[in-house]
């Protein structure tokens, strides 16, 4: 289904993804924690019994105690209209790429056309592999912003917390691990020695704690037997991603978040590292890497200057 959070002092909002339990869960967890106070609509794209899916969704949904107002859709042919206006998309996990990358590709390109501006919270698996997806899609529709596209990778940051927290004896709303990279296996980076506050492993427990972080995933999956993968905590880390950008078109400052976007640093192309959230999406890299920019090219230029005087 898709979901879409309309503000009533902003543009729309939304939230993007089909059906699944991770997004039930999600969009369950979004209305309950919905700071500002918008209107939610539920948008189903399967056939079959996904009418009966969305409005018994949308009927379940809309006795939560808040000023949210569910609406369903079913089908493709009411994705435009679901999407009409909104500004926050957002998209759960499945498991094959090839079908991913088709759903991704479809869903880029209704945004671009009807939400040109939104911002795209993408979750779907491989995220290191939907988000250039989506990123072209939108290349070829002249609408790319790379300040409003994101690869979410809370669920790693969250799971950081949680397991350095368990180690330390302490509060997990209170840890910070800063993950960067990317989102699956290797690519997910830890900056434990960065975790707010301060922790130290010996190098054998910091390697198993990087370890278990990295493959969080896949143990899941082994404690359902393979019959399924991970979906409350998803729900909870892409939940607390798209509130906490929510809160940030809403004007709260200092609003950082972990996630992938377009990088123009190194060999990737796009990198997940902390971000400054704000009205207009992401600029804490921007800012930061001119800074950085500045302060290189001053020092390599006074070793050039100091070298021309040392010859003259």
């Amino acid at each position: 289904f898709y979901s879409k959070l309309y503000s009533p002092n902003h543009s729309e909002p939304a939230m993007l993804s089909f059906m699944n339990n991770i997004k039930i869960s999600k969009n369950l967890s979004t209305e309950q924690k919905n700071k500002c106070n918008a209107p939610l609509t539920l948008s189903v794209v399967n056939g079959g019994t996904s009418a009966l899916l969305s409005s018994s969704l949308a009927a379940d949904l809309s006795h939560i105690e808040t000023r949210a107002q569910v609406t369903g859709y079913v089908g493709p042919e009411q994705l435009g209209v679901a999407l009409k206006e909104c500004e926050l998309p957002g998209m759960s996990r499945d498991d094959l790429f090839d079908t991913n990358g088709t759903i991704m590709a479809t869903l880029a390109d209704a945004c671009a056309r009807n939400c040109p501006d939104a911002m795209l919270c993408i979750i779907t698996n491989p995220v290191n592999s939907t988000v250039p997806i989506a990123s072209e899609i939108l290349k070829n529709h002249g609408v790319y912003n790379p300040k409003q596209v994101f690869g979410v990778t809370t669920l790693d940051i969250v799971r950081a917390n949680t397991f350095v927290a368990e180690l330390m004896g302490l509060d997990p709303a209170q840890v910070n691990v800063p993950v960067v990279g990317g989102h699956v296996g290797k690519t997910i980076v830890p900056l434990v020695s960065q975790c707010t506050p301060k922790v130290e492993f010996p190098a054998d427990t910091l390697a198993s704690l990087t370890g278990h972080i990295q493959e969080a995933g896949t143990e899941v999956v082994k404690a359902k037997s393979g019959a399924g993968s991970a979906t409350l905590c998803v729900a909870y880390a892409e939940a607390r991603f798209a509130l906490s950008l929510l809160d940030a078109m809403n004007g709260k400052k200092g609003v950082v978040e972990c996630a992938i976007v377009s990088s123009e640093e190194g060999e990737c192309k796009f990198f997940s590292t902390p971000l400054l959230l704000g009205r207009n999406g992401q600029k804490l890299v921007v800012e930061a890497l001119g800074g950085m920019k500045a302060s290189i090219k001053k020092g390599e230029d006074f070793v050039t200057n100091m070298s021309v005087k040392l010859q003259n």
